[in-house]
């Protein structure tokens, strides 16, 4: 079993950038797919990107494509998402969440962390 505990978000302005990061415990990350998920009051979690165990494959939500970028550090049991060009409605609750196998582009992930909030101004 993984533990997950995420840090990073915070308010920005739009257009601004903030990195989040993903700290994995009790087993090495490069074990599972890793994604990065959110949820904004009143809506539903959502994917947001995903990056296989060696980083050989990624895949991100129609929304945030060209602006966040997944990635992770086996050796630092660290998974990380790079949110460029923040705009309000990335406002959300940030998760990071792991499984063993299964396909990235899912909600249905195995373990989650704390979450960490990002809100975004206008």
């Amino acid at each position: 079993q993984v533990q997950l505990v995420e840090s990073g978000g915070g308010l920005v302005q739009a257009g601004g950038s903030l990195r989040l990061s993903c700290a994995a415990s009790g087993r090495t990350v490069s074990t599972y797919g890793m994604g990065w998920l959110r949820q904004a009051p009143g809506k539903e979690r959502e994917f947001v990107a995903g990056i296989g165990r060696f980083a050989y494959s990624t895949s991100y939500a129609e929304s945030v494509k060209g602006r966040f970028t997944i990635s992770r550090d086996n050796a630092k049991n660290t998974v990380y998402l790079q949110m460029n060009s923040l705009k309000p409605e990335d406002t959300a609750v940030y998760y990071c969440a792991a499984r063993p196998s299964g396909g990235l582009i899912s909600v249905k992930y195995d373990y989650w962390g704390q979450g960490t909030q990002v809100t975004v101004s206008s």
